[in-house]
């Protein structure tokens, strides 16, 4: 079975098991998965019900696809997404966005937990991306163009709808949320990165760092996508003053940053 054959094989299977037509999906990272709270679920699967989808092993991620609504419009969430560093090849951690986009999604809200490399930044801030250097390993559009998904060169002039970041900041603006917008820089982990690497990532213009998000806004920006994308800062990566970092204080400042977040992300879909 060919790759585009999975996605079809995968979105008649969904499409048997629910009856519902999502505007919007949602890609819930680290941490940040208790947005589902604010959807009035109608539908859930587990990952490992859905043929040809990859099955999540972060321990923070649990693994379901959420069908409701939110701020009055019918949404899918990804609750906990794939990474390269689990093992999975780029095309099977983008597959759900190929299924979503053949759902009928038109916008893609994508949400992660990222290190601060830009020192004005604080812990439990957020970053809304507008834009993100790519420095990972392997690229989901490698291969034979999927001619039917979108062109073998596509453009990456705006990856993050400009029109979605304004009314993003605004909305931060007017619950004095800390935010800020930023460059992403994106790793294949899972190790965190080194003082050099974190000097390097500073002087390219990164100004958080992660390990995921550009497979899965390249492969939607291929079947022309709008997406928007924010990072919550869950540690500082001050190269001259590094710490060890504990996971549990990751997943605590993400817990911390997830309020706004959420606030971010229900109010922007309701102007959409």
């Amino acid at each position: 079975m060919t790759y585009t054959e999975k996605v079809y094989e995968t979105v008649d299977y969904i499409k048997s098991k629910i009856d519902f037509n999502p505007d919007f999906g949602i890609i819930l990272g680290t941490g940040l998965g208790e947005l589902v709270n604010d959807i009035t679920i109608v539908f859930e699967l587990d990952y490992e019900e859905i043929p040809n989808f990859p099955v999540s092993t972060v321990e923070s991620h649990k693994g379901k696809l959420i069908f409701g609504k939110l701020s009055g419009r019918n949404v899918v969430a990804m609750q906990g997404r794939f990474h390269y560093y689990e093992g999975y090849n780029m095309k099977e951690v983008t597959f759900p966005v190929r299924v979503l986009k053949k759902l009928g999604i038109q916008k893609l809200f994508v949400s992660n937990a990222a290190g601060g490399v830009n020192l004005d930044y604080k812990v439990a801030d957020l970053m809304i991306i507008e834009d993100h250097i790519d420095l990972t390993k392997e690229n989901p559009l490698t291969g034979p163009n999927l001619d039917e998904f979108g062109g073998r060169f596509p453009d990456m002039s705006e990856p993050y709808e400009r029109k979605m970041i304004d009314e993003a900041l605004e909305i931060a603006k007017t619950h004095g949320i800390p935010c800020h917008e930023g460059v992403y820089a994106g790793v294949s982990g899972p190790n965190l990165e080194t003082r050099a690497e974190y000097r390097y990532i500073q002087r390219i213009g990164g100004d958080a760092v992660g390990m995921s998000t550009i497979p899965e806004v390249l492969v939607a920006r291929h079947m022309d996508l709008p997406v928007f994308a924010i990072s919550a800062i869950t540690d500082l990566c001050d190269p001259d003053n590094l710490e060890k970092v504990e996971i549990s204080k990751i997943l605590e400042a993400a817990f911390k940053a997830e309020k706004g977040m959420t606030i971010i992300i229900k109010e922007l879909i309701s102007k959409q």
